[in-house]
């Protein structure tokens, strides 16, 4: 059986607004890794950070995107199945426009 390497990109951090159906919703920072596999493409997971009334609104949704800065739309689903304790941090995976090339990543 042959296995497909994943490889890591980097990282890529910033601000951006998490829309529902185009809606902003709220402002929220984040800190993605990025990771690039054959079958998959390029896929992300980490942490988005937003006030905690808000994101404790939106745990669980799966229709959520974050427009950053940069002007890249991207797919958000909670990694985790409970809900965060009161706090206003969240590990999130990601999909979408992430960058394709390993330099629009830091390492």
């Amino acid at each position: 059986m042959k296995t497909t390497a994943l490889r890591y990109l980097g990282g890529i951090s910033g601000h951006g607004v998490v829309t529902r159906n185009g809606e902003k919703i709220a402002p929220a920072t984040f800190d993605f890794d990025g990771y690039f596999r054959a079958a998959a493409g390029v896929t992300g997971c980490g942490e988005i950070q937003m006030p905690a009334e808000v994101l404790k609104s939106l745990f669980g949704r799966s229709d959520l995107q974050l427009l950053t800065d940069q002007g890249r739309r991207l797919d958000l689903r909670f990694s985790d199945t409970k809900s965060p304790p009161a706090g206003d941090v969240a590990h999130v995976d990601v999909s979408g426009e992430l960058p394709i090339a390993p330099g629009d990543w830091r390492h």
